[in-house]
């Protein structure tokens, strides 16, 4: 095999140019989702990046064009939890936790390509990016709360300083998706582009030449004015969607509550019709722990919202919903998980400690 099919196989290909570092996610049969080797390859890549002066950001993008990365490696997750192999459940998440966290607290700039499907762990990476580059491919969800986990990778803390009111709890709670336009006004996404021009948009940071300021968010607004004119402005406005997601969904602390506040519902029918599916499909304690990380991580330092989704994680692993909801969302496929217990009125007080 030569060298040139050999890097092709790698899971995370590294690209040096003058004056960035290309990391592109290369798993496209499975989406890129993000497994420990490809996790460990980033963090090596950052290692070098921080100490190069000559590196001045990163870009992180997906091979393929169905998806930039569809979220962790379920069924290696699974596996480690179900068999208790090494390196064990705890263990794949913490280091992925610690990547995220990296990567938000990085001194460099990030640009993340978001191009396709951007779930889960995928959403991790490009949350902590400084231009998040979405496309009309783009789609973007937390859908955790379905295989009976719940939306981790620091999204119950950072949603707040991203997101309108009441899209933090919305999002996290039902798994709404957000195609293209719709990821960069609920927040998820900073910016639009054509996927058309999106080749010629990569090529233009991987040839730039410019110096950056050494402060990242100076030297983001400085790599913003040289992509600005890739960038699609007329972005759709929903406010009636956005008071209906503010008037149900904020602040809220009782799954109880909010559903029997949707029973009632006087605007907006057809969306509270609606939801009434997407959280009956769901795991109900996945949906009640995801709530309490909502109300427990809002306006916490990044750092605490983490180590809150350990503690939330090493409970929810522990759960049975969550192989029940691997078995049936991915493994078999039969989309009949048997939750326990099988509604939100009877989850109870959750035992589970998040500081």
């Amino acid at each position: 095999m030569n060298e040139s099919n050999n890097q092709l196989e790698q899971p995370v290909l590294i690209h040096h140019h003058p004056r960035m570092m290309s990391i592109v996610l290369n798993r496209p049969r499975v989406l890129n989702s993000l497994n420990l080797e490809m996790i460990r390859s980033i963090d090596h890549a950052l290692d070098e990046i921080e100490t190069d002066q000559s590196m001045q950001f990163v870009l992180l993008s997906g091979a393929g064009e169905r998806g930039f990365c569809a979220g962790g490696d379920i069924k290696a997750l699974a596996q480690a939890v179900k068999q208790k192999v090494s390196p064990t459940a705890d263990q794949i998440l913490e280091e992925e936790y610690d990547l995220c966290l990296r990567l938000h607290r990085f001194p460099k700039p990030l640009i993340a390509v978001a191009d396709g499907i951007t779930m889960g762990a995928g959403l991790g990476l490009a949350a902590a990016a400084d231009l998040v580059v979405a496309t009309e491919r783009t789609r973007m969800a937390m859908p955790e709360t379905r295989i009976g986990f719940f939306p981790d990778v620091g999204a119950t803390g950072w949603m707040f300083a991203k997101c309108p009111k009441g899209y933090p709890e919305y999002l996290g709670l039902t798994g709404y998706e957000m195609v293209g336009a719709e990821a960069v006004r609920v927040g998820f996404a900073s910016h639009l582009v054509k996927s058309e021009r999106l080749s010629e948009l990569i090529t233009v940071v991987e040839g730039y030449s410019g110096t950056l300021s050494q402060l990242r968010s100076d030297a983001a607004e400085e790599l913003l004015a040289a992509l600005v004119h890739f960038f699609e402005s007329n972005i759709p406005i929903k406010p009636e969607m956005d008071e209906w997601v503010a008037a149900y969904f904020a602040g809220k602390s009782s799954m109880v509550e909010i559903i029997e506040s949707l029973r009632q519902c006087s605007i907006q029918t057809q969306l509270c019709d609606g939801i009434f599916h997407r959280l009956a499909e769901r795991s109900p304690t996945a949906v009640a722990v995801t709530l309490r990380l909502l109300r427990h991580n809002e306006g916490r330092q990044l750092e605490e919202v983490f180590q809150a989704d350990l503690k939330a994680a090493r409970f929810i692993l522990a759960h049975p919903d969550y192989l029940e909801g691997v078995r049936a969302r991915v493994i078999d496929k039969d989309d009949k998980p048997q939750w326990q217990p099988e509604s939100i009125e009877e989850v109870g007080d959750l035992d589970v400690e998040l500081w």
